[in-house]
């Protein structure tokens, strides 16, 4: 197999992986904001979207920034800087492609709310993504993994 397609294939089931965490993330935020349904949100989706949307971007700047290196050597603080990268790429989108408006909260408090919790949720994801990744690694092979 082509070696691009073999990155898109990854970026897309990173992607998957990260908008099947990120979708009951979203549920739960359409439980504390619209607690009485009166909202016609599809709250799995607002989970879902900007998680595979990271986990691609993820995907995407740790093959740029680490290629030489597997993603189960790469060290903690490094993978969660590339989560946090994807986190404040996908969560600048809404801001740069097209107008906010909201009556509730003025802009830039809602710009800081959306990109600060996509940064940390990107990042929180892609120290998981880590954890899974030396688990597996220990799990399928008889030489032990570095910690």
């Amino acid at each position: 197999m082509a070696k691009w397609l073999r990155n898109i294939r990854g970026a897309v089931l990173m992607g998957l992986a990260w908008a099947g965490v990120w979708a009951p993330i979203g549920l739960l935020i359409g439980l504390i904001v619209d607690s009485d349904g009166a909202m016609d949100e599809m709250w799995a989706a607002v989970g879902g979207y900007p998680g595979f949307l990271c986990g691609a971007v993820f995907f995407t700047v740790l093959g740029v920034s680490e290629g030489r290196l597997r993603f189960d050597e790469l060290p903690l603080s490094r993978v969660c800087a590339k989560g946090s990268t994807s986190g404040v790429l996908v969560g600048m989108l809404p801001f740069v492609l097209g107008s906010i408006e909201t009556g509730v909260l003025p802009v830039w408090l809602l710009g800081v709310l959306i990109i600060v919790s996509i940064t940390l949720l990107s990042a929180v994801s892609a120290a998981g993504s880590l954890a899974l990744a030396k688990w597996w690694r220990r799990k399928n092979s008889s030489t032990p993994v570095m910690a």
